[in-house]
């Protein structure tokens, strides 16, 4: 074919590994990568959806891709994931964007090959999208990584938070079986990959829709994985709180190779928020469960996201949100002023936030969150951390950077006569200085 592709992925980690698998179906193609949207003959952009800006952000790329249309009329555009399994978006796009061919959801990643076709045969549009359907096991996957790799357990979401979009565009929970995963697992590990990131919307509701009496849970997964040979880091996201079982937390403790990092998305600290956005936790659970899983883990570095300007929040409720974040005192955390999404609950919701009060709240919890990220950072100092060595900076070719088993970002200098031979391996770094986002450290001989 001697043709070529560019592919843009927003959002979360499960786009990104759903991004891993469209570059494995064009490659399987014929196609090849471009390195710039000028140089492509199909151009497809796989969006989120959990944001209403990232919407708007989709129609700023959309209108830059028409002169790229109109030099190139051959060229099929095509845009995928979340935001085109909206009914709304899937309408402007028909009625405002002519030029924008094809339209793909989750569910039809494995149509692909026979849509592009169709279009080309045809010179039609194809912007129908499945609302759901069978996952395909079997697409190729081309990854980013020879040695960290993505492994989706379970697609769909079951919990409606009443802020969230996720259940309408992915669907019902549904988790893979337990011997599928396995078997993709132990042929990373055969190929040289040493750290796997288990995903799902709620990773620990795994196996819930498995019948009772041949039921394997995520704890049970985990220690399935924990015996594969070659892979010596498990990671996974995102846990739901109302499901982080004891049994779980003593698989977390007992499992030698799943890292002692926890994202623990908390949202809100008052009861109030969290009973409005649906969360099925209150404050007191919440606390509950970092006790118990620090008494378990002592080194655990825990993480979660916030979202202030929930309507109904006042200044009281977000009080009571810097008060928990200062009690259990996070790594690190992903904070959001509240963005309403049509089709969901809170976006019908009377007191909504003015927007100024939202983005003086979320500057105040940033201000926390940095404190909190420094100086769990700087309490890292001479310590001797095990790292899995990326590869160089993007911004300085000379400073290699690499993970923590506790999920921070080191940056260190590698040896003179070593440097790319430590790629993909595990080395022992002093910790020199902890600033608020990383850490700088120095090889420990």
């Amino acid at each position: 074919m001697n043709q070529k592709y560019y592919l843009s992925v927003f959002g979360c980690q499960m786009n990104v590994h759903d991004g891993e698998k469209i570059a494995g179906i064009l490659g399987k193609l014929g196609y090849t990568k471009a390195e710039r949207p000028e140089d492509a003959d199909l151009i497809l952009l796989n969006t989120c959806c959990v944001r209403e800006n990232a919407e708007n952000r989709l129609y700023g790329h959309l209108g830059n891709l028409k002169p790229l249309k109109v030099n190139k009329p051959n060229l099929i555009i095509g845009v995928g994931g979340c935001m085109a399994q909206l009914p709304s978006v899937r309408e402007k796009i028909a009625a405002d964007y002519p030029y924008i061919d094809l339209l793909f959801g989750a569910f039809n990643l494995h149509q692909i090959p026979e849509l592009i076709m169709k279009i080309r045969e045809t010179a039609s549009r194809i912007l129908d999208v499945p609302g759901e359907g069978e996952i395909n096991e079997d697409l190729p996957v081309t990854r980013e990584s020879p040695f960290q790799a993505w492994v989706t357990v379970i697609y769909g979401c079951n919990n409606f938070c009443t802020y969230c979009i996720v259940p309408y565009v992915r669907g019902r929970e549904k988790s893979r079986q337990p011997e599928h995963i396995l078997q993709e697992i132990r042929g990373l590990a055969a190929t040289g990959g040493k750290e796997i990131t288990l995903l799902g919307q709620n990773v620990n509701s795994y196996g819930l829709d498995f019948p009772a009496d041949r039921r394997t849970d995520f704890a049970d997964l985990l220690g399935a994985i924990n015996d594969i040979d070659g892979i010596t880091r498990i990671r996974f996201q995102t846990s739901h709180p109302k499901d982080l079982s004891d049994k779980l937390i003593r698989q977390m403790a007992a499992a030698d190779k799943v890292c002692e990092h926890l994202h623990l998305p908390l949202q809100a600290g008052s009861d109030k928020i969290l009973k409005l956005m649906n969360r099925k936790y209150t404050q007191p659970d919440y606390l509950r469960l970092v006790e118990k899983l620090r008494a378990q883990i002592p080194n655990l570095a825990l993480t979660t996201d916030l979202i202030v300007g929930f309507p109904g929040e006042e200044e009281a409720d977000f009080q009571d949100t810097l008060d928990l974040v200062r009690e259990v005192g996070f790594d690190a955390a992903f904070t959001f002023a509240y963005s309403p999404r049509d089709g969901t609950q809170a976006a019908k919701m009377n007191s909504q936030v003015p927007e100024a009060d939202k983005m003086d709240r979320l500057y105040r919890l940033i201000e926390v969150v940095n404190e909190q990220a420094k100086a769990a950072n700087e309490r890292l100092v001479g310590q001797v951390e095990t790292v899995l060595v990326e590869g160089p900076s993007a911004k300085n070719k000379e400073i290699f950077v690499g993970r923590t088993r506790s999920n921070k970002l080191v940056h260190f200098k590698p040896p003179t006569t070593a440097g790319t031979d430590q790629i993909g391996t595990e080395i022992k770094v002093r910790i020199k200085k902890g600033l608020t986002y990383t850490l700088q450290g120095e090889i420990s001989q």
